[in-house]
Formats: structure tokens, sequence, C-alpha cells
């Protein structure tokens, strides 16, 4: 067809339909934790001494690497400190759905022959990346009302309607910067998950370099998309310039992309994959073998990532006890104990926490799976000697033996780091029990993934919004005054809070029953139904 950009707004509509429950769902979880967040805020910090404290707090540098530079530290209100603690988070959160969402509507559905068939109708042949785009934009454009409207009808004085309006403008605009950004990996890239990659890559690498430059060099900080939006000082001084370079910029990522999709071919990348062996190594002669080639380099990077985001958080230890004593917000979020120091309380729910993120490779190894079964590549296995038990077992296997590799590197890296900053170090051996200890609940997680896939595979995100659940009563619990029974609800709620709690070997072993239950029926189910494609 002559016209590339023919019948975009069917394809918008096509996209919608699609994603008609994807959307709202990522709309609406990061509206609504906003604006709660927000609601809390001031019933937390209720004294001008508390701000007070709180904002010299706030110079520090660790916190600084982690939040950004506070602005308005000398009149510390309830809006600068809303954007203060919550706005590079939510940043990141959007920055995530707009990669998410492109990568699915664009490389991954080229991938998988989607977007021929799409092209094989009267559809210009850049309308499906230019409707992804506009779609993503017009997602965030209703965020941003919502997060905006949301914060100002709080009513509190300090968040005016601009500063609130613009706090939704800069998370909106941060995830159409990644989406554009996205759609250029996906013109480079031969596939979805190197895209995936380049995107995740770029993401963690700009808040890392937004760290840096706000301790020393800040023209670091402009360089990087998260650290320019935070230069709104929201509810201070309300700058919109950053979001309109930050806009700016998308633009540009966009039409570079366009250009790269009008004149590369379909299917094709402008990075090439590296060649295969010319005879495959005797590892994939069996279906464990091949799960682990095809997940290679997610392991690695994962195993590695562990590692690093242990050393991070051990990096802070050595500053947490003045840090904490002045924090309502984490000493609420820390769970009570009057024969434990604050230090030990944190490193109690760190490591809950910790288990929780390391839970996510975990998930990801196990459903790699349901993808490959997507893709119609296991029955090409299936049609060989090879059984659907070996097959799922593999997978099954992999998940299992990565939950205690991922709680071994994250607890490496805390102690690495720890070694240097802190003055009565934690003992090894408290670590290395509460890692353990989280272990059957990861392995629940597993479980659970083996499970949808055996019996709902078309369910199986359902999984991925249970360790979500799990974050959240873990990691807001305390603070929120949850009850015990939505505590209780998620395998990590029956974890000893090692050093706090006792080692309980009956637990352990029940969560361990529970696992062995849930990957059993997976099996059945898995060996009953008809593979999907």
């Amino acid at each position: 067809m002559n016209k590339p950009f023919a019948n975009i707004a069917q394809t918008i509509k096509f996209i919608l339909r699609r994603d008609r429950i994807r959307i709202p769902v990522w709309v609406l979880s990061i509206a609504i934790f906003t604006i709660l967040i927000a609601l809390m805020l001031p019933n937390l910090y209720t004294s001008s001494m508390e701000r007070e404290i709180m904002a010299e707090t706030m110079k520090n540098p660790a916190i600084i690497v982690m939040l950004g530079p506070g602005y308005g530290l000398d009149n510390y209100t309830d809006g600068a400190m809303m954007a203060h603690f919550m706005l590079v988070f939510t940043a990141l959160a959007t920055g995530i759905m707009g990669i998410m969402l492109t990568v699915r509507h664009t490389r991954e559905d080229e991938e998988e022959g989607r977007i021929e068939m799409i092209r094989s109708l009267p559809v210009g042949a850049l309308s499906p990346l230019t409707a992804t785009i506009i779609m993503i934009t017009i997602v965030n454009i209703v965020l941003t009302v919502i997060v905006g409207f949301g914060l100002y009808s709080l009513g509190f004085e300090s968040m005016d309607l601009e500063g609130s309006f613009l706090y939704g403008a800069s998370i909106g605009v941060i995830g159409i910067y990644f989406a554009a950004l996205t759609g250029l990996f996906a013109q480079l890239s031969t596939n979805s998950r190197s895209t995936l990659g380049y995107s995740f890559t770029f993401l963690i690498a700009a808040y890392i370099v937004r760290g840096i430059g706000d301790i020393e060099y800040e023209i670091l900080s402009l360089i990087s998309p998260l650290g320019l939006i935070l230069r709104t000082e929201v509810y201070v001084s309300n700058n919109w310039w950053p979001v309109f370079a930050t806009l700016g910029q998308s633009i540009l990522l966009f039409a570079l992309s366009l250009y790269l999709n009008s004149i590369r071919d379909l299917g094709a990348g402008f990075i090439p994959a590296r060649p295969g062996r010319k005879y495959a190594s005797s590892l994939l002669s069996s279906p464990l073998g091949l799960s682990i080639r095809l997940q290679r380099t997610s392991i690695i990077a994962w195993t590695v990532g562990m590692y690093v985001l242990g050393v991070s958080y051990g990096s802070i230890l050595g500053d947490l006890e003045g840090f904490l004593d002045t924090s309502g917000v984490l000493l609420k979020m820390l769970p009570e104990s009057a024969d434990y120091s604050i230090t030990e309380r944190f490193i109690t729910m760190l490591m809950t926490i910790l288990s929780i993120l390391g839970s996510i490779p975990v998930l990801l190894y196990v459903l790699k799976l349901k993808s490959e079964e997507k893709k119609a590549r296991t029955a090409h296995l299936l049609a060989r000697a090879v059984s659907k038990n070996s097959l799922i077992g593999s997978y099954t296997l992999i998940g299992l033996v990565a939950a205690p590799i991922t709680q071994l590197m994250s607890v490496l890296g805390l102690w690495s780091a720890a070694i240097f900053v802190m003055d009565n170090l934690v003992s090894m051996d408290i670590l290395f029990k509460s890692a353990l200890a989280h272990l059957p609940a990861m392995w629940i997680m597993v479980g659970l993934a083996v499970l949808l896939i055996g019996y709902l595979p078309n369910l199986t995100g359902l999984s991925w919004l249970y360790l979500g659940y799990s974050f959240f009563v873990v990691y807001m619990g305390e603070m929120l005054q949850l009850p015990d029974w939505m505590s209780n609800l998620s395998p990590f709620g029956h974890i000893p809070q090692i050093p706090m709690e006792e080692f309980s070997l009956v637990k352990m072993l029940v969560l361990i029953a529970i696992t062995a239950i849930l990957i059993v029926a997976g099996f059945v189910g898995y060996n009953t139904r008809d593979l999907e494609g």
C-alpha cells in the first residue's frame, strides 16, 4: 500500500480491544497507589518539628540517590514531601508500562506474525507502530488527568491544581518517552526478548545515572529522563519545561523509529542476531538442557542483578539507624519489637522484600514454558520422544533451583556492601537463616505458576497479581495497619521474621507440602489438556 499511515484509527481500535483489561489495570493501579500514598502522608508528619527533622534527613546522600534531590526542604509541605517521596518511583512504574505495552504491539506482534497479517489488509506499513505510540500517549494522558484530579481532590493546601497536574504530566511523559524509546529498540533488535532487554537496561541505567548526577554531576541528571523530570520541582516551583523537553525527546525518538521502520524488512532488525552453532551441544539433548539454554542470558542477568540489588540495599545500612529514627514512614513499615534494634527490624523487612523481588525471575523461568507453547514451539518437541512431564518438569526444576540461588546472591550482595558501611555488622548466620526461611514461600509461587500452566494457561498473569498483592501486604501492611488475614493470604505472611521470631520447621514443612500439591496438580492438568495453537 502506498499510504504508510492508512487506517491508523482502526488499528488503534484493534489495539485497545486487545488490551481492554490490561490498560485499565495499569492506569488504575498507578493512580490509586499514588493517591493513597498522598492521602496518608499528612497523618505521618503532623508537627513542624517532625517536618524539619525529615527535611534534614532528606539531605542524606543515600536518600538522594534513591529519591532524588529534595526541593522546598526549608518549608517541607505535604506536596513537596509527596513529590520527593513518590515522583521517581511512579515515573519508573509508567516507564515500565510504556515498555511492556510497546513491546507487546510492535516486536512481539511482528515476531508472532500478527503484523504481517494486519499489513495484508489495507493498513499502512507504518500504521502499527504509529497506532501503538498514539494509543500509549492517550493512555498516559488519561493517567495524567486521573492522577492530577485525584491529588487535587484530596484538598490539601500545598497540593494545588497546577502542581497536581504537573505531577500527573511528569509521570505521563515518562511513559510516552519509554514507549518511543522501546519503539526504536523494536526496530534495532530482531526479537521481543532483545527489545525488552535493551529497554529495561536503559531504564535501569537512567535511574543509576540520575542517582550519580544528583550527588555529584548535575549534567548527568539532565541527561537521564528520570533526572530531568525531577527538575519540575512539583508543588514547589512547578517548572513545566522538563515535561516539554522530555516530550520533545520522545518525538525525536518516535520520528527516528518511524524512519528505521520504513527502511527495514518485516521481521528483520538493524542489530543482527548472532549465528548459532553448526552442531548442537550435548546439553541440548534433553528438555532440561534446552530450557536452560533458552533462558541462559536471562538466568545470568538476573543472578548478577540480584547481587547488585543486595549491594544497593547493603550500602545504605551504615547510616540507617539515624535515618530511621527520624522517618515516621519507614518506622511504621517495620515490625514492632522492643528487644531488637531498628537495623535488625529493618533487615527483617528487607529480607522479605528481597525474597519477593527474587520471586520475579523464578516466575519468569517457569512461565517461559507458557511463552514457548504460545509460539507453537513445544508441539514440535512433544512430537518427538519427549513427554509432557519431562517438559514441564524441566521448567519447574529451574524455578525451584533458581530460588535458593537468587537468595544466595542477594544475601552475598547485602553482606559485601554492609562490611564497609556498618560498625556493628549483622551476623551472616542471621541473613542466611532468613533467606532460607523464605524459600518455601518462593516455591509456592512456582507451584502456583505450574498449576496455572496446567489448567488455566491464559490466566498465568494471576501469578504476577498474587505476587504484587504479597508485596503490598508485606511492604505496606504495618504502616496501613492491615488486618492479619490479609497477610495470611500470602505465603510470605507465614514466614518467621528472623531473628525476631524462631524458625518454625512445622510451618516450613506445611508450605513445602502445599508447593508439592500445587506442582503435582499442575502436572496432571498439563498432561490432560490440549496444547494451545
